[in-house]
């Protein structure tokens, strides 16, 4: 591990300026990704701007939603009830995310930053594009069982691990961010990047910005909804496959859906091509498949891993078919 500098930042104002004068830091607020990337070298700050204890640690009601500050840590978030009743989905995602441990730590801005568990991605012996660029994707004729089918090119087949991030883009989260120019946002819709030949290139968060809350907007369909994973094995394993979905049925019609799809690409992915065709059709098995496939069609499976068309057909009909049937008792 290279040698660092450690300063804990005071307010968000000293953190940017600390970050600022170094283009070599990094924000540290759990670390339960980040060190473990500098411990295998594929991160090397020369500094670390603790952010923990900034005042940024509280979920608030905000118009309608809820204000979730950026270093709430996931056990909080899953744990609060405004975020069990509002949005059950979300609560769900996070505690399918990590062991209690490492929700403990973990921290909502963190969460949306993690980096790809792709095994060449973490391996600084072998090549990559995502932290080399131009060496290479050798998981296009590798080691790709667990990777995307949706949005990838010849440069990036890597997926993103958060289950948090895939139940906040279904529900049109907001990102907010402060950096020495001053405040922004980002819808989560426009926060990941896509791939294209730029893969090293992850988030349009601004150099240096720093997340302070993310927002999620009033949705009432977000009351009735539900978070799925698939893994290889029963606990503590990034997904293969995921759904976060909310549904609204009134006389056996769909007034509106969300859904967004987890570890399919290299970001979460929201499902608009299926809600499209969710919206105003009857809640039966057989339109819910419809949907799927309008999705999935985009889907471009490598050799080893087709399965998760598959899989993820047969994990969306089940949902939504679980929380339609719900709406009718």
């Amino acid at each position: 591990m290279r040698e660092f500098d450690y300063r804990r930042a005071d307010d968000v104002s000293g953190a940017v300026a600390l970050l600022r004068a170094d283009p070599d830091a990094r924000y540290l607020g759990g670390g339960t990704n980040l060190v473990d990337l500098m411990k295998n070298g594929v991160e090397r700050p020369a500094r670390l701007v603790d952010v923990r204890a900034l005042p940024l640690d509280r979920i608030e009601p905000a118009d309608g939603g809820l204000r979730i500050g950026a270093t709430v840590t996931n056990g909080d978030l899953a744990a609060h009830p405004g975020v069990r009743r509002d949005y059950p989905a979300l609560a769900q995602a996070v505690l399918a995310g990590a062991s209690g441990q490492l929700r403990n730590m973990a921290t909502v801005g963190g969460n949306l930053l993690q980096r790809t568990r792709c095994g060449y991605f973490t391996d600084v012996t072998r090549p990559c594009n995502k932290r080399a660029p131009g060496s290479g994707c050798p998981a296009v004729e590798g080691e790709h069982h667990n990777h995307a089918v949706l949005g990838a090119s010849d440069h990036c087949v890597a997926v993103h691990p958060s289950d948090m991030g895939v139940a906040l883009t279904a529900f049109d989260a907001v990102v907010s961010y402060e950096t020495a120019d001053g405040p922004g946002d980002l819808p989560l819709a426009d926060f990941y990047l896509p791939v294209g030949d730029t893969p090293h290139r992850e988030t349009a968060l601004p150099p240096g910005a720093l997340i302070t809350h993310v927002t999620l907007p009033p949705a009432p369909v977000a009351a009735r909804s539900r978070y799925r994973k698939v893994r290889e094995r029963a606990s503590y394993a990034f997904a293969i496959g995921s759904v976060a979905a909310a549904l609204d049925v009134s006389g056996g019609v769909v007034r509106e859906a969300r859904l967004a799809l987890g570890a399919v690409a290299s970001r979460p992915w929201r499902a608009r091509a299926a809600e499209r065709v969710l919206n105003g059709a009857p809640a039966t098995a057989e339109y819910f498949a419809a949907a799927a496939d309008a999705e999935l069609a985009a889907a471009r499976p490598l050799p080893d891993n087709g399965y998760k068309v598959t899989l993820m057909r047969n994990l969306v009909v089940a949902v939504l078919s679980e929380l339609a049937e719900e709406a009718a008792r």
